[in-house]
């Protein structure tokens, strides 16, 4: 077989390291096409285009990679990143130590090779592997009835214990369904009414938090309210703005977010019946992936547009080149224009992207992840800022700090940097804060901590507990009140094809195949 003995013994390599779990009677079929002597020169030559072609596409299908249809799906997207961030990610999948491990490899193998019969003991592994851990295949209809195991060190889940997923699964679908937030009008006199303003980050996770050496930042001391367990259920920016305007009702599963929800779900809308006047801003143009037509679709009322951010700086460049303003003075030009146009109080849908992958800071030759700690120091830096202006403004609010998903900062043995396919918690679990801008008495020396599990729907409860009763009011209810019973939520983490649950010791994973598989 030749050089086809590397590719083999470099799925051997890769099984029991946990990155690739092959469907070993194909390849032992595939083996065994390879072997077959050709008297012509041209069939051999076909053989061996096909047989490239058909190897890396059963190469593709075992790995952790995204589906093939996943990537035909994103090609627009992807045709719109730089050629600068294209290899950067190109280097992220093979790295250059990767790279001088297979020279090095194939240059042993082809001294070996002269004493050694390498294609014999290649067959003989390929045959003993489906014996010794199965042929690797799921037969149709049973893709619920059994777990292919990740990695050597993954618990493979049997029959009953995957019933219990299921069952788990349903019964979760089944209380989402159910719930709605209940809000009351906006009862605060002028004096103790205020403006709720969202801030919605792109990429930021505990995990990238603890990453970026960044846990001790001031800002998150800084908060009235602190969610230490909250899911953000989603790992892409469209699904995680979704999820977070239709926070008034539960969990919907990923294929219902791109059908009209009940106009009860649209917490912007439910905020405007409150007496909020809704608003949107941005610190990008909102095109990429048809971001900002689902906010505005999604805040659920018609005719709220964008706000202009005309004159203010740029601060960096997407991965696909088109500018990132600086989020201190984005939000500063508006919030100039609000003062002197809104009496009553608003609520602003802001989103930043300072910290998605690609971003390249100007005049710094450096890695979107090796910049990353920069641009969240800034980002946290600018918040804080954010929360000066508004209270030397004299104005009363409520700021809320929410990410969408986190950044993918370190990986993991499935997925590389950046990649976000798998929803794992380290992507979900994301820290929320929440500052009340504007007490009348000082606030409390430490966060009010929210331990239990929760999501946008907790979120949301809060807001209109705010709403229904102001913090800011003479006589107000101690803060820790607001949060007594807030309605929790299962961590479940969802993207078009792939599913985990947060499991006490780890996660499972529902795969596009239909399978559950535990990871630690």
């Amino acid at each position: 077989m030749g050089l086809w003995n590397l590719y083999f013994l470099a799925k051997i390599y890769l099984f029991h390291t946990g990155q690739m779990q092959p469907i070993w009677l194909l390849n032992l079929v595939f083996a065994l096409l390879l072997v077959i002597p050709l008297e012509s020169r041209i069939l051999r030559v076909l053989r061996q285009i096909i047989a490239i072609g058909a190897g890396a596409a059963l190469a593709w299908r075992e790995s952790t990679l995204p589906p093939f249809t996943r990537l035909l799906t994103e090609f627009s997207n992807i045709r719109a990143f730089t050629p600068g961030y294209l290899v950067e990610l190109f280097q992220r999948f093979v790295p250059v130590q990767m790279v001088v491990a297979v020279v090095l490899v194939v240059l042993v193998y082809l001294l070996i090779n002269r004493w050694i019969r390498t294609t014999t003991l290649v067959l003989l592994a390929l045959i003993a592997m489906p014996i010794w851990y199965g042929t690797g295949i799921t037969l149709p209809g049973a893709k619920a009835q059994q777990a292919t195991a990740q990695s050597a060190g993954s618990a493979r889940a049997d029959i009953n214990a995957t019933n219990n997923y299921d069952a788990i699964l349903a019964a979760f679908r089944q209380q989402e369904t159910q719930r709605t937030a209940t809000f009351s009008p906006l009862t605060a006199t002028p004096d103790a009414q205020f403006d709720i303003i969202v801030l919605h980050i792109c990429s930021l996770s505990w995990d990238d938090l603890d990453a970026a050496k960044s846990l001790n930042h001031p800002l998150l001391s800084r908060f009235d309210y602190l969610f230490k367990n909250f899911s953000s259920a989603a790992s892409y920016s469209g699904p995680a703005a979704i999820r977070l305007l239709r926070a008034s009702c539960g969990q919907q599963p990923h294929k219902d977010l791109y059908d009209p929800a009940p106009a009860e779900c649209h917490l912007f809308a439910d905020l405007a019946q409150a007496g909020f006047t809704p608003r949107i801003l941005m610190n990008h143009d909102g095109r990429f992936d048809n971001f900002r037509t689902y906010v505005e679709t999604e805040i659920g009322i018609q005719g709220v547009k964008m706000e202009s951010t005309e004159g203010v700086p740029v601060a960096m460049r997407a991965f696909d080149d088109s500018p990132i303003l600086d989020d201190f003075n984005t939000f500063d030009h508006w919030y100039k224009q609000h003062l002197a146009q809104d009496k009553g109080p608003v609520a602003l849908y802001y989103n930043t992207v300072t910290l998605h992958d690609g971003n390249r800071l100007p005049d710094k030759r450096l890695t979107s992840i090796e910049s990353y700690p920069l641009r969240l120091k800034t980002l946290l830096d600018d918040v804080d800022r954010i929360i000066d202006t508004i209270s030397k403004s004299g104005r009363k609010a409520v700021v809320i700090f929410v990410p969408e998903h986190g950044a993918a900062l370190r990986g993991d043995k499935n997925q590389i940097s950046g990649l976000r396919e798998i929803p794992t918690p380290n992507i979900i679990h994301v820290p929320v804060g929440v500052k009340l801008v504007g007490l009348p008495t000082t606030a409390t020396p430490q966060p009010v901590t929210i331990d239990a599990p929760t999501s946008f729907f907790g979120l949301s409860q809060l807001v209109f507990n705010l709403v229904a009763d102001s913090p800011f009011r003479q006589g107000a209810p101690d803060l820790a009140h607001y949060v007594e019973d807030l309605p929790q939520t299962q961590m479940v983490g969802e993207n078009e094809a792939t599913l985990t649950m947060k499991r006490t010791n780890g996660y499972v994973i529902h795969t596009p195949d239909g399978v559950w598989v535990e990871q630690q």
